[in-house]
């Protein structure tokens, strides 16, 4: 069943603020294999300009995922997330993000599609720190397989 495209340009309320940790940023680093001291050395990042450790560029999918579940469990989107996959994302940065910020995603759906059957789900997260200042957008595509045609009947 094709999702209803009135949802298209519907905002959901900001998520409640994340705090942005060392350790947290430390960790996610080391997880994903990038030995960039900024991520763990606080005197690193000074020497770069940042007043603490910044985080990697994909650090903040954690919170931008996070507040798109907000998005694919509203009951009237009517999205079947178990037939749900995480098709795509792209960030773009106004400035990196710190250790000490406290970051709140206000997500959007900027448009359904159906493409062979499945629906393709796309959302804009605005990432804004605790001032109201613009951190990072996020995109996030997720796509809804369609069901098979045994399933339907």
């Amino acid at each position: 069943m094709a999702l209803d495209q009135s949802f298209v340009g519907r905002s959901y309320p900001p998520t409640d603020p994340y705090e942005v940790g060392r350790e947290k940023i430390r960790e996610f680093a080391e997880a994903v294999g990038d030995t960039n001291p900024a991520y763990s050395d606080p005197e690193a990042a000074k020497a770069l300009g940042h007043p603490d450790v910044i985080a990697p560029p994909t650090f903040v999918f954690a919170i931008t995922y996070k507040a798109a579940g907000l998005v694919v469990q509203d009951p009237k989107l009517g999205l079947d997330f178990s037939r749900v996959v995480h098709g795509d994302q792209r960030f773009a940065y106004v400035r990196p993000v710190r250790a000490g910020d406290r970051l709140s995603v206000t997500s959007t759906i900027e448009s359904i599609k159906s493409l062979a059957g499945n629906d393709v789900l796309d959302i804009r997260g605005e990432v804004h720190d605790e001032a109201g200042e613009q951190v990072v957008t996020a995109w996030t595509k997720l796509v809804a397989r369609a069901p098979e045609p045994e399933e339907e009947a």
